[in-house]
């Protein structure tokens, strides 16, 4: 999985946790100080991208997923080192990653793997057998895409996505481990770690420490790197502090211990009589421009990519209502392999919303719903994550013009 990996798939809805400061600044360090021409584009944005921490290795520093194999290196290890640890041959490894057999690697740096080797397994030191499943085996798109198809009247030329080749489905007698499968990206000529930063909308820190990066997070051609994913938890509400004098005998005021005599007021002037004026403060209220309303009050912690991630995913704590962006009818109400809801509402001129990942649904097939009206809940657990999209037809577009 490269570059241009499509994100269309269930695993990638998960959510974030906090990440370390880059700066002690009330706002991130921009490291290539673009934020500071007019109204350039700021990278003190994707600074503030929450992301997990990179799976462990197993005794050989192989990390497996469905699409690939990665080698960890250790301190001091030579590419050739690391070849013959995992049972590869050194100049295959080293051309794949455009290196060459004798080159000292950090520790910590990353190596793709051309082929796969022997899976990680509590033998080699890992918790679990084979590769590092998704949440949900399912895809989203191909799930949508069916409740869409039989939504609309209209035909769909669809197409199966190939499967990886090596990926069994996980057996039930065996301990698998649960994670997100990153992009992994090959790094073209003049690129930096900041600019694929910004591109996948991460912290340039994250990405270096994904990958071991040294601190001047100098990267190569040819080089592949792991895109940090997130890794959602509930937001931890901040401690309740005890205000002075809490908690002790409060004295009784005098006012307490005798009443005060009744005292008569006499208004200064009548007030006058109605005028007829309308009271703008009842008829009207505050409307919103957009076209649409964010479906939740959380984060956005991955945004609209074409050809990358067809809406965005947003993360709120469990329980969170999740409402209908615009009004429509439910068109359909589907769920993938864990049983785990995917709703679709239909609008006028032509326009579907798309809600996956979302709990105990409040509606039905056939039901018409009104903007802001509540459609389910944000689950519980570590995938509290809605994935939100917009469709123009069967095509999915940028949510943003809609919610802007």
């Amino acid at each position: 999985m490269i570059q241009f990996r499509r994100h269309v798939s269930a695993r990638l809805i998960l959510a974030g946790t906090a990440l370390a400061l880059l700066s002690a600044c009330d706002q991130p360090f921009d490291f290539d100080l673009r934020g500071n021409f007019g109204d350039a584009l700021s990278t003190s944005e994707a600074a503030r991208q929450a992301t997990g921490n990179r799976p462990k290795p197993d005794n050989r520093g192989i990390i497996s997923y469905p699409g690939y194999q990665i080698a960890v290196a250790r301190g001091g290890d030579t590419v050739g080192d690391v070849a013959n640890r995992i049972g590869m041959n050194a100049e295959e490894l080293a051309r794949y990653n455009g290196v060459q057999t004798g080159d000292v690697l950090r520790k910590d740096e990353v190596l793709a793997l051309p082929r796969r080797v022997a899976e990680p397994s509590p033998e080699t030191g890992a918790p679990a057998t084979g590769p590092i499943q998704p949440p949900s085996n399912v895809d989203i798109e191909s799930i949508a895409g069916g409740a869409i198809d039989r939504a609309s009247a209209s035909n769909v030329e669809t197409s199966e996505l190939p499967k990886a080749e090596t990926a069994q489905p996980a057996k039930t007698t065996k301990k698998v481990q649960v994670g997100i499968e990153p992009i992994r990206h090959k790094v073209v000529r003049g690129e930096t770690a900041y600019t694929i930063s910004r591109m996948y909308n991460v912290s340039v820190r994250a990405l270096a420490e994904w990958n071991g990066l040294g601190p001047d997070f100098k990267i190569r051609e040819d080089q592949y790197l792991l895109i940090p994913v997130p890794d959602a938890k509930a937001p931890k509400l901040a401690a309740r502090t005890t205000q002075p004098g809490q908690g002790s005998p409060t004295p009784t005021p005098p006012s307490a211990k005798q009443a005060l005599p009744t005292e008569k007021t006499t208004p200064a002037a009548q007030a006058k009589a109605p005028t007829g004026a309308p009271n703008l403060g009842k008829t009207q209220k505050s409307k919103s421009s957009a076209k649409m309303d964010m479906p939740v009050n959380g984060s956005i912690v991955r945004a609209y990519k074409k050809g990358k991630n067809d809406g965005l995913d947003i993360s709120a704590a469990p329980g969170t209502p999740v409402r209908a962006a615009a009004s429509g009818t439910v068109a359909a109400i589907t769920t993938d392999a864990d049983q785990v809801p995917i709703l679709l509402i239909k609008h006028d001129a032509k326009l579907l919303t798309v809600y996956a990942n979302v709990d105990k649904i409040s509606v039905k097939k056939g039901d018409s719903v009104k903007r802001g009206q509540s459609i389910g809940k944000i689950r519980s657990g570590k995938s509290n994550y809605v994935h939100f999209e917009v469709r123009k037809g069967f095509d999915a577009v940028d949510p943003a013009p809609y919610l802007n």
